[in-house]
């Protein structure tokens, strides 16, 4: 029988607005008209379906599944978290990907042209699915921060990009996880545009000693709520989710 639950109202106050002029971006991004609400197709609803027959072994092992004659060069890193519903209640299968710079701050895309060196043996994306208790993990080497054309000296702290498919492509959803403790966070324009501190502060991920391995790796926990009034933000999803 599936569970039944309360359903809880979002919490549309904690999204920033789309057009913040510390983040110098949004005056090309935000939308000028109001939006328009579109019905979506069969195939954005309906697919795709997601399996683990479908996931490399070293899918979800940054610091080896692009690895061509060593290892991944940084600090080595477990993420692990959950990604549950409001109530709670773990979300089986859901597909979760992961990309982000490598441990000099630059990404593996031929627009990045930061003079950080490439690392031969980092890739820098990766796959997983949760467990049927929603659990999820994998393997990488903690980011570095880089420099980018905001205003004069804006730096980017060290972030994963993360992507959540449901059962088709219309719930996807995108966000980021930042690091505790990170000086930059209190200054990148990115994340000080979240209005509702406690809110942002759920993308920030804390150290888990309990889940690290002695002498070998670090971990942090970074739980993903889907819906409810404590949902992660979500990117592509500025109106509650």
């Amino acid at each position: 029988m599936p569970r039944e639950s309360e359903f809880f109202q979002r919490d549309r106050t904690i999204h920033p607005p789309a057009f913040t002029p510390a983040y110098k971006t949004s005056a090309l991004r935000s939308p000028r008209l109001p939006l328009l609400s579109l019905q979506n197709s069969l195939s954005e609803v309906t697919g795709p379906m997601f399996g683990a027959h479908e996931l490399g072994p070293l899918d979800n092992d940054l610091i080896l599944n692009y690895a061509k004659d060593g290892e991944a060069i940084g600090q080595r890193l477990i993420v692990h978290g959950r990604v549950t519903d409001e109530t709670g209640a773990g979300v089986a299968n859901t597909l979760v990907e992961f990309w982000q710079a490598n441990a000099g701050g630059r990404y593996r895309h031929k627009n990045d042209r930061y003079l950080a060196p490439l690392d031969p043996n980092f890739g820098g994306c990766g796959r997983t699915l949760t467990d049927a208790d929603g659990a999820y993990a994998f393997r990488t080497i903690k980011p570095g921060p880089y420099p980018w054309r905001n205003f004069v000296n804006s730096w980017r702290p060290a972030h994963i990009h993360f992507s959540l498919f449901g059962t088709g492509f219309a719930q996807r959803l995108i966000t980021q996880m930042y690091f505790e403790g990170d000086p930059l966070l209190a200054h990148d324009p990115m994340f000080g545009t979240i209005p509702d501190r406690e809110a942002a502060s759920r993308l920030v991920a804390p150290l888990d000693l309990n889940a690290s391995v002695p002498l070998d790796t670090l971990a942090h926990r970074f739980d993903i709520v889907l819906r409810g009034r404590r949902s992660t933000l979500f990117e592509n999803k500025l109106q509650g989710n």
